[in-house]
């Protein structure tokens, strides 16, 4: 069966081919799903925001954004365990940063889309 016919368009049996050869394992969609639905919460995007400009501690990133330590304690959690953030410790304070280049790229392209 080359083509299939459904009530309103043919099947392009070419594109479907050139597709699913490059379409990805579903163990790689759905880990792509799950990192999107990190990004899925304003709070932690507000995080994810201050930290493209600055290394912070939780007390720093709680004062700016009007927020408990408690309450961005549990995103930042949430994001490390993403790997979209690495802390540091000095002394007896732990500092947050973007884990690499690839957050800031992803959070800077939703931006610009939600901006035109």
């Amino acid at each position: 069966m080359d083509d299939y016919v459904c009530g309103k368009c043919e099947v392009h049996q070419e594109i479907i081919d050139k597709v699913s050869k490059v379409m990805p394992d579903e163990s790689y969609l759905y880990d792509a799903a799950e990192l999107l639905k990190i990004f899925g919460d304003s709070t932690r995007i507000r995080i994810i925001f201050v930290l493209c400009q600055s290394e912070m501690c939780v007390c720093d990133i709680a004062k700016l954004l009007e927020m408990t330590q408690s309450a961005i304690s549990h995103q930042l959690r949430v994001l490390k365990q993403a790997r979209l953030v690495n802390s540091r410790r000095d002394g007896k304070t732990i500092y947050y940063s973007l884990a690499d280049q690839h957050v800031k790229t992803i959070f800077y392209h939703a931006m610009e889309h939600v901006m035109e």
